[in-house]
């Protein structure tokens, strides 16, 4: 017999740190690795979306980061010392500076601001920066708040929003949709 997904355990709001720790579903550290889990989720959506249009390989990379991300947001800092939990490597930072890097080769300079738009594709790829920040800035506040967060965390965090603006952008030049430039009011 399977077992249940549900444990009932949260019902009064409050859930488990890896490690044991009981904490209010509202604290910052449920925030940024819920924040970090929806990303997750968007990613996995833009991966289908993209599939034909380009490379998605390491989107796959960057959902399985992800889930380090959250193992260490998840885990109660002061136990997790005595646990194994996976890490983040500067390479993976790497990883995405150069795709970065080898998606600016490929489109012509960026002389304005681009609304998101023009494809769907586009529009998701857009959406799911904007939740990476989201989870940027609650990671960054955990953080402001005393509660422990590794560097490498934040910095990964960031780069990926940098690589999904990116790939917005590469995407739109791999569909031929022209990018739709901010033009303020004056």
């Amino acid at each position: 017999m399977a077992s249940k997904i549900y444990t009932k355990t949260g019902d009064r709001g409050t859930t488990s740190l890896i490690g044991g720790t009981k904490v209010s579903k509202a604290h910052l550290r449920i925030e940024a690795y819920g924040t970090v889990d929806e990303l997750n989720s968007y990613i996995g959506l833009c991966k289908d979306l993209l599939a034909g249009i380009t490379d998605t390989i390491l989107l796959q990379e960057v959902q399985d980061r992800l889930f380090t991300v959250g193992s260490s947001l998840a885990c109660d800092p002061e136990k997790e010392p005595k646990m194994k939990i996976p890490d983040l490597k500067e390479e993976d930072i790497s990883l995405l500076e150069k795709e970065i890097d080898r998606m600016t080769e490929a489109l012509p300079v960026m002389k304005f601001f681009i609304l998101p738009g023009g494809h769907p594709v586009i529009s998701h790829l857009h959406i799911a920066r904007c939740v990476c920040r989201r989870a940027e800035r609650a990671c960054v506040r955990l953080d402001a708040e005393g509660e422990e967060v590794e560097t490498i965390v934040i910095k990964y965090i960031n780069r990926l929003s940098d690589y999904l603006f990116m790939l917005a952008r590469f995407a739109g030049h791999q569909l031929q949709v022209p990018e739709i430039a901010w033009r303020p009011r004056v």
